[in-house]
Formats: C-alpha cells, structure tokens, sequence
C-alpha cells in the first residue's frame, strides 16, 4: 500500500501519545485529520482518502467517496452501517466491537441483581425512610443455582457467560455459527445447525440479549416468545431496542407474564417524555449506556492498529460487517 491517504475523525478518543502512535503507523501517504460536521473539509478528504477511520458511523458522504475501501468505526453496533449499499459497493467496514464488552457484562449483571432482589421496591422504602419488607419476598431468588440464557455469543456474550459462571449459574448460549462453546457456557445452541432460541426461553430464569441488530434479529423476541418464558423470568435487552417487539413487552410486564425487565436500549431513543414504557411496572431503564473502562481508549486503538495491519497485508479483518448484518428496517 503505497501514498494512501487516510481520513481521521477529528473527534476520535485519543490522547497525544495515542494520535502519535496512530499516525506513526499511517504512511505512506497523507493523514488528513477532519471534522466529520464540516461537509466542504469531509467532501475534499474524501476525494482522495483509500481508508477512513471515524467515530460513529458512516453515512452517504462515505459511501459515495470515488476512493474509499475500507471504513473503520470506533464502536460497538454498526446496524446503522450495514446498509445494503456497502454490501453493494464492496466497502469494508469494520467496528470496536468488544472495547466495552466488560462493562456491558457487568451492566447485565447489574439489572439481574437488582431485579431477582427487587431492589426498586426498597429503594423506594428507604427513600420513604421505612424499615419494611415487600409483600413478595418469597418470590426474591439469588443468582447463585439459576439459569442465564444468552442470545448472542460475541464478545459481550462471552465476557457475561464469565461472570454468570461466578455466580454459580447454569449458562446457555445462542449464536449463528457452529462453533465449540466458549468458556462458562453449558449449552450453546446454534442457527446454523438449524436450532433456535425455545428451549433457551422456557429454561433460562434471566434471557439477556446481546445480540446484533439485524433483518433477522428484528422482533426476535415477541408475544410468543414470552409466552414461552417463566413467568418468574427477567429480560434483559443490551442488545438494540428493534429486538424486542414493545408493545409485547410491555403486555408482558403489565399482565405479569414475565416478572421483571432491564433494558438500556429502546426504540425509539432518546425515548419520550410520555412514552409507555416510563410507566411499565417491573422494568428497570438506562438511557443506552456503558460505564467506562479505564483503558477503552487503548482497546480502541489496539483494534485499529491491528486492522490497519491486517489491510496492508490482505489478512482477514476484526469485527468486518457482512450481509448477514444487513439492515434494512430502520
């Protein structure tokens, strides 16, 4: 790869050492360092940039660049990425998936914890300045001997099966390929073999959604998948809010089909003042979030790093989008 000019998101999350040891690695060729809102300065770099590394997602500007190949995106979900045009124009386009993947671990630990205890309920006792117990108690249950299912076994899926193993609890995952289980999973189910997420949902006391976004995922879990869930079971859904149908969640929590949910994404988002869910009883919301890690900023650029090598020397590329993450909803 010679003379290549590379498009730098002005706003990427580095420091001076970072950017320094970013560029040291560029040439050949022109760094262009740009403000992706200033559509005269991204319109003149993109006449002539081969690789584009950015901090959100592409958008028409990129897809239409006459020299573009490949496209980094320093974050996690690229659904709004994936759009059948790239497919179309071969453009690589490539994520951070897994920077954050601890965090997002803990996060569904976090609403597991709170939701088996029924902590809002004392909370609210305490703000009260009340010593009581709920009128439920019998229906608390600790972690420790239940079930966790997990519908995505990327590297989120695979930081929480960890976690759901210290917590002595029996974990079952689901994924597209037939690939050996990770670490902490007892059972993986997988839609390449032809086997889907039933037995996941009539077994699991926690599902936890860590899945992508895609055609095939939309709506994954409906009015007929919480049916099949315990009615003692908790949702939890960091995966994207179009997973889950709403409006069956929602009937689902109000009619006490399921006991309780976390969910820290949504649709649409931010979510309105007036929006149902605000209200739904047994639901636990965050505004689509992720506690920081100390070092994310160096797993980002570790990834880039990596990619820019594999690029150079025609190697397969990390967290490369495909048609299978194609989405065409939204």
């Amino acid at each position: 790869m010679t003379n290549t000019a590379t498009f730098l998101s002005s706003n990427l999350p580095f420091d001076t050492d970072q950017w320094a040891r970013l560029e040291a690695v560029l040439p050949p060729g022109r760094m262009l360092r740009v403000d992706t809102s200033d559509d005269a300065a991204v319109e003149a770099a993109l006449a002539e940039a081969e690789i584009a590394i950015l901090h959100s997602d592409l958008d028409q500007r990129f897809i239409d660049a006459p020299r573009l190949k490949w496209v980094h995106c320093d974050h996690a979900g690229l659904t709004r990425s994936a759009r059948p045009e790239v497919f179309e124009k071969g453009l690589i386009v490539t994520g951070s998936a897994g920077r954050s993947g601890p965090a997002l671990a803990e996060h569904v630990m976090m609403f597991s914890l709170m939701l088996c205890a029924r902590y809002p309920d004392f909370y609210e006792a305490q703000k009260r300045h009340e010593w009581r117990r709920v009128p439920e108690m019998d229906d608390l249950f600790a972690l420790s001997g239940r079930t966790m299912g997990i519908i995505g076994m990327g590297n989120t899926g695979k930081e929480l099966a960890t976690r759901a193993k210290a917590f002595n609890m029996k974990v079952l995952g689901y994924r597209r390929r037939d690939e050996p289980a990770p670490e902490g999973v007892d059972q993986m189910y997988c839609s390449d073999k032809g086997e889907g997420i039933d037995e996941i949902l009539e077994q699991a006391d926690i599902v936890a959604l860590v899945i992508n976004l895609s055609d095939a995922t939309h709506h994954m879990i409906g009015a007929e998948q919480f049916a099949r869930m315990k009615r003692s079971a908790i949702l939890v859904n960091l995966a994207r809010g179009a997973v889950v149908d709403q409006d069956a969640l929602i009937a689902a929590l109000t009619e006490g089909r399921i006991a309780g949910a976390g969910i820290d994404v949504m649709t649409p988002e931010p979510l309105p003042e007036g929006h149902p869910l605000w209200d739904v009883p047994n639901l636990l919301i965050t505004p689509h979030f992720s506690a920081k890690l100390p070092d994310r900023s160096e797993r980002s650029l570790k990834m880039i790093l990596d990619n820019l090598h594999r690029y150079r020397t025609g190697q397969e590329m990390l967290n490369q989008i495909s048609e299978e993450d194609s989405w065409s909803k939204g």
